[in-house]
């Protein structure tokens, strides 16, 4: 690898790290929209056109978990776990950076 090369994926790594220091709060999982009925007879859901409510779910050892976020926390749940999706990918492409320093020899 030549010093070109080296100093171009030194750049990428640290505009990464700068990357990383710009992602908020971070939560693993996926916001899913799930129908339910109410209970009342004379309901539209009762007639099988069910509510339609979001919630967070996520899977902690071995076990799916879910939480009510309604249509109040649906856009900070949103924020959180597209926060997380860029956060991995950052991750990813870091990785694939520092594989190269490393079979390159470069230590910085």
């Amino acid at each position: 690898m030549n010093k070109r090369e080296q100093t171009k994926l030194l750049k990428r790594r640290q505009m990464l790290k700068n990357k990383l220091k710009q992602i908020g709060p971070v939560m693993r999982g996926t916001i899913v929209m799930l129908g339910t009925k109410c209970g009342n007879q004379k309901c539209k859901c009762a007639r099988g056109e069910k509510h339609l409510q979001y919630y967070f779910s996520i899977t902690i050892n071995r076990k799916t978990k879910l939480i009510f976020l309604g249509k109040a926390k649906l856009t900070i749940a949103t924020e959180y776990v597209a926060n997380y999706k860029k956060l991995i990918d950052i991750t990813e492409e870091m990785t694939t950076i520092n594989m190269e320093m490393i079979k390159a020899g470069i230590m910085a």
